[in-house]
């Protein structure tokens, strides 16, 4: 288990009552939010430095990595932008 550190964050009460709803363990829930958004900033500035380097990504390349995120199947909507 990695060390943790103490903070106090100021939230706005509703979110807190709807957070309390969500689970008991606040502390837990908020750990996971921030390292998800922690994971969400360092893979857009990969991203970014990756498309500074070798330009801007293809719609094939596009169109690969969102089979691989979401599964090869293409909704209708896609298919009608397609």
């Amino acid at each position: 288990m990695s060390s943790t550190t103490r903070i106090t964050v100021t939230l706005p009460s509703d979110q807190v009552a709807e957070l309390r709803k969500l689970t008991d363990n606040v502390s837990g829930y908020v750990a996971e939010a921030v390292a998800r958004q922690i994971r969400h900033q360092l893979l857009g500035d990969d991203l970014r430095r990756h498309e500074e380097e070798h330009g801007s990504f293809s719609d094939e390349e596009l169109a690969a990595a969102h089979a691989k995120i979401f599964g090869s199947a293409r909704s209708s909507q896609d298919a009608d932008a397609a």
